[in-house]
């Protein structure tokens, strides 16, 4: 989904215009990402956390001549994804349409 299709979708649920959904979806992005410059964490009950890793400084390699190179320490967005996310991706539909959880149920019996 790019930031367009959730613009369109915030618009679509919402009954608002795309232009004021559009400050919602911006709003939100700005949010976070003003939270995490100042080295917060973001959490969002039943969706996930935002959060930053550091990445200590290392030695690395330029794959063009193969010259080591010291790459500097910086900080890294990671996400992880909450509980109820995590159910309701791995949720499966029946052939009846119901909706049950990933490895539920009983597999059914080969000749029967």
């Amino acid at each position: 989904m790019t930031k367009a299709e959730l613009v369109e979708e915030v618009s679509r649920v919402s009954d608002l215009t795309k232009k004021h959904s559009e400050v919602i979806v911006d709003t939100v992005f700005k949010s976070i990402i003003d939270a995490l410059q100042r080295g917060e964490k973001i959490e969002l009950r039943g969706f996930g956390s935002f959060r930053l890793r550091r990445r200590e400084p290392r030695k690395g390699r330029n794959p063009k001549t193969g010259d080591r190179v010291d790459v500097p320490p910086k900080k890294i967005p990671y996400f992880k994804p909450g509980k109820e996310l995590k159910e309701l991706i791995n949720r499966t539909e029946s052939p009846e349409g119901a909706v049950e959880p990933a490895g539920g149920g009983e597999a059914p019996v080969p000749g029967l």
